[in-house]
């Protein structure tokens, strides 16, 4: 009988890789919770309305790459392919914006979207996806992407690039979009099949194309940032005055409109070399209308999210995990049962011990020990339980001492200190 393999796009995540995924998690707690941020965790599966108004009907995730199915009940349900919707659907729900005027969020979780699999991009990846809203202040943006940059800083993430650009308001941004088409118009079978959709629908989007072709004639293009309002202008200016501040190195890229349709104003890409074409880390910006577009009030909010995986790739490939503290090798029955229950008192007590339950000898017993780069080893016989006392080894230097069986806990517990 043949074996089941994972699904194409879908992979395990193996040890020692999920030790990176461990630090990465443990550093976004800690310096989330810093920057007055709550976790929140939300469901994977949600109404397919949810993201057709979220996202927006004409972007490639919900046109193409969207895991849709009817349930029994004949309900259309999605596989969440983003976090924002799902969070701000479970503010609205709860109401959390009642209870306070700033509500920070952010959440960490699989999310599914059927597109081709590549290095750093899978079926089913993950996200760290963190969520302002209540205020439109431009320093609310700069405290977010400080922040950002302070977390990836603490991962020891080096050579990356902050990409800012304004992506305007509904007041400027249909001037923007005629000035568009008016400049592709008799050139619209030079674009790809994709372009010339967007066009109809969402002409922003051609800016996202990553098709040679399209690239080259949109090179070409008028840019946004020439037509914004006097406000957004303002809040672009006070965005940039206020990540100078910290002096916050960024690069302006009037082409960046990411790929969602609910975003306005700010919006922002962290990018390096590190990951080839598909190079962009982490990527958000503001979304002053998504809440009320969702069924809320007219609450702003801006956010980010966190490719996990592209993130854990740019992680040193040498990071090893802590060693056990002690090796217990028994050998004989009663030194095992003995073994067993000092090695698992241990544990209780928070340390990390390692033992052999398969009975080998005390030679592989011991290679065991020094594969694991154990820091000490405790030898057990029936000899030693005959006379309640055990052989105690630095494995760095070799040297030996009796340890009592009475008082062992208390011994090894020192060791630690």
């Amino acid at each position: 009988m043949e074996t089941i393999n994972s699904v194409r796009g879908f992979r395990d995540i193996l040890f020692p890789e999920t030790e990176k995924w461990r630090r990465v998690e443990e550093t976004a707690h800690e310096v989330f919770r810093t920057f007055g941020f709550r976790e929140i965790r939300v469901p994977m599966l949600e109404k397919t309305e949810l993201f057709r108004r979220g996202i927006g009907e004409s972007t490639d995730i919900v046109e193409k790459e969207m895991y849709t199915f009817t349930d029994r009940g004949e309900e259309s349900l999605t596989l969440r392919p983003e976090a924002t919707a799902s969070v701000i659907r479970a503010y609205l729900e709860h109401s959390l914006h009642a209870v306070e005027s700033v509500t920070k969020l952010y959440t960490i979780g699989p999310m599914f979207r059927r597109e081709r699999p590549q290095k750093g991009r899978y079926r089913q990846f993950h996200q760290i996806d963190t969520e302002i809203l209540g205020p439109d202040d431009p320093r609310i943006d700069a405290e977010l992407i400080l922040m950002l940059a302070h977390f990836l800083g603490k991962l020891g993430l080096k050579n990356i690039s902050l990409e800012i650009n304004s992506l305007g308001c509904p007041d400027c941004r249909p001037a923007f979009q005629k000035a568009i088409v008016s400049f592709l118009q008799g050139r619209e079978k030079e674009l790809c099949s994709d372009c010339q959709r967007r066009l109809a629908t969402n002409p922003l989007r051609v800016f996202d194309c990553k098709v040679e072709n399209c690239a080259k004639i949109i090179a070409e293009a008028p840019m946004l940032p020439d037509f914004l309002c006097e406000d957004c202008r303002k809040h672009f200016a006070s965005l940039q005055e206020s990540l100078s501040l910290f002096a916050l190195p960024f690069r302006l890229n009037p082409k960046m409109v990411r790929g969602l349709d609910y975003y306005t104003r700010t919006t922002f890409e962290i990018t390096t070399e590190f990951l080839g074409a598909q190079n962009a880390v982490v990527g958000g910006g503001r979304y002053d209308h998504l809440v009320l577009d969702l069924g809320g009030p007219d609450i702003p909010g801006i956010g980010f999210a966190i490719g996990f995986e592209r993130l854990v790739a740019m992680l040193p490939e040498n990071e090893e995990t802590s060693p056990p503290l002690l090796f217990i090798a028994a050998v004989g029955e009663e030194a095992l049962k003995k073994a067993f229950f000092i090695c698992n008192r241990l544990r209780m007590k928070g340390l990390q011990i390692e033992m052999d339950h398969s009975g080998r000898s005390l030679k592989s017993q011991m290679k065991r020990a020094d594969k694991l780069k154990s820091r000490y080893a405790l030898i057990i016989g029936e000899r030693e339980i005959a006379e309640n006392k055990a052989s105690l080894r630095n494995m760095q230097t070799g040297l030996q001492q009796e340890a009592i069986l009475d008082t062992l806990e208390e011994t090894i517990i020192n060791l630690e200190r």
